[in-house]
């Protein structure tokens, strides 16, 4: 009988684990439901190792695992009943949906790793041009699509092409609901957007063409711009922060060793478009904000109950704390500012991360949150492989990896419940149709941010968006943008199974 060891490693290579084993599933014979006899044999080897893999990696992380019935411990029980449930959802993606729990918005499967970490530290195919899309009008099948930014260094960045830019076609073809997705998303590593412009009211083509081409490993900057204002009540700190990545944290803390040395008072951290990522990397950029709560606890993570006796027996309480720092993970003094006041630009795709940065900040300090409602997504997730060895060779049959949602996390005052997401200070709608310069001063949300800091702008207001935002659509590669990714140096069991 072949011998086969399925455990899980967490992003980064930033774990060590230990041999924690569940009960092992043999070979077994079961009854295939489509024959008279029961002499089927299922090993669960080729491609039902990856349902198995599916299986026991959201048995053991998953943070609703208690919660959803085919996910119990039991069913590993007996392996015949087992190995049969295996053999009857041999398609792992289709698997992996079933088990999500219903309030699981943000969990999910890919069948390429590569592709994955690649997307976690900012790594994509990109010409550059960030986007999005929303309904032409309430009952028609055309989309409009919008440019909310460039990326620098990207094929886009000498192009003929800038926020606020609109277009109706690709390749000549007119964009509908019905071929977005394809024309925008598919492999096609090169394609031509058809420009339009608004004239008396309506959209129309402008017959300006951009030809763009994406670069396969294009790698983001997650810092799109910063720069210091400086207003009769001092210097103010603008930094737009597009993604939270674990190895960027120097390049911050660069940009803060100036925002010192240029004597900011204050600072407007624009997270419009951060979907999230690392939660080190969330709270080293807390920890350069303030400087003053240095050890003090920033946010408190709950695992699933296997997990949370796990930890506490092997590691104590602690290990489920994340605190402000004063250094970096590779030992670089932090520049922090000591601010006791922070000003943070949101709409309905900031996420995560970013979400977790305003909830962890609060207790500590006033966060005076301009614009929309942001997305809710308090909870975290780990990086699943399927591993062969305890070399960690990677399973050569396939490149499955899972992100499953493995834990909840809560600021110091132990507030986690923002599910339906965070409540904007000033409530402003990001107008589609007049998107405004990032970084000018006359910029919608953060013109709104001086204001409030010079004193002339009242604390509470609505200001409602020209363009019917219910028409947006949403980008189909949001939830992999929405991370909030566990990224700290501690062990979790080896689940382990031999057959």
């Amino acid at each position: 009988m072949s011998k086969f060891k399925l455990y899980f490693f967490l992003l980064l290579g930033l774990f060590v684990f230990l041999g924690c084993k569940v009960e092992p599933i043999d070979a077994v014979t079961v009854e295939d439901p489509s024959l008279d006899t029961d002499d089927t044999a299922i090993s669960l080897e080729g491609e039902l190792q990856i349902s198995d893999f599916v299986w026991q990696g959201l048995n053991e992380f998953y943070y609703w695992q208690e919660e959803v019935t085919d996910l119990a411990d039991t069913k590993k029980e007996d392996s015949k009943a087992y190995a049969q449930y295996i053999n009857q959802n041999s398609d792992p993606d289709a698997f992996f949906e079933t088990l999500k729990h219903p309030e699981d918005r943000f969990s999910w499967i890919q069948d390429d790793y590569l592709e994955l970490e690649n997307s976690l530290q900012g790594i994509v195919a990109s010409n550059g041009v960030e986007f999005g899309l929303l309904l032409a009008c309430q009952n028609c099948a055309e989309v409009i699509g919008y440019v909310k930014y460039i990326l620098e260094d990207s094929d886009a960045s000498d192009k003929n092409i800038q926020r606020g830019d609109l277009f109706s076609g690709v390749d000549g073809t007119t964009l509908t609901v019905n071929n977005y997705r394809s024309l925008l998303f598919g492999d096609n590593l090169s394609y031509s957007l058809n420009m339009a412009e608004v004239q008396n009211g309506a959209l129309v083509n402008n017959g300006v063409v951009v030809e763009l081409t994406k670069e396969e490993y294009f790698e983001t900057n997650p810092v799109q711009l910063y720069k210091t204002i400086t207003l009769d009540a001092g210097k103010v700190g603008y930094l737009m922060y597009n993604q939270f990545v674990s190895n960027k944290s120097s390049d911050l803390n660069q940009i803060f060793s100036e925002f010192k040395s240029e004597g900011i008072n204050d600072l407007v951290l624009d997270l419009r478009y951060n979907g999230g990522g690392s939660v080190r990397n969330c709270v080293e950029l807390a920890s350069m904000i303030t400087g003053q709560f240095t050890s003090q606890i920033f946010a408190k993570e709950e695992w699933n109950s296997k997990l949370n006796t796990y930890f506490k027996e092997n590691f104590g309480s602690e290990s489920q704390i994340d605190r402000f720092v004063s250094v970096l993970y590779d030992g670089e003094s932090i520049n922090a500012l000591g601010l006791n006041r922070l000003y943070v630009l949101t709409t309905s795709e900031s996420a995560s991360a970013s979400e977790l940065l305003i909830n962890g900040l609060s207790p500590f300090i006033e966060v005076i949150q301009i614009g929309e409602r942001t997305v809710g997504k308090n909870v975290g997730s780990i990086t699943l492989y399927d591993y062969i060895d305890n070399d960690r060779t990677r399973n050569p049959d396939h490149r499955y990896a899972m992100q499953p949602i493995v834990l909840k996390i809560a600021n110091s005052e132990g507030f986690a419940d923002y599910s339906y997401g965070l409540e904007p200070t000033s409530e402003i709608e990001e107008d589609l149709s007049n998107l405004g310069v990032l970084g000018d001063a006359d910029e919608n949300l953060l013109s709104t941010a001086l204001g409030l800091i010079s004193g002339v702008t009242a604390k509470k207001s609505f200001q409602k968006a020209a363009w019917n935002r219910t028409l947006l659509i949403q980008d189909p590669l949001l939830l992999k943008r929405q991370n909030m990714i566990v990224d700290k140096n501690i062990a979790l069991p080896i689940s382990v199974n031999e057959k």
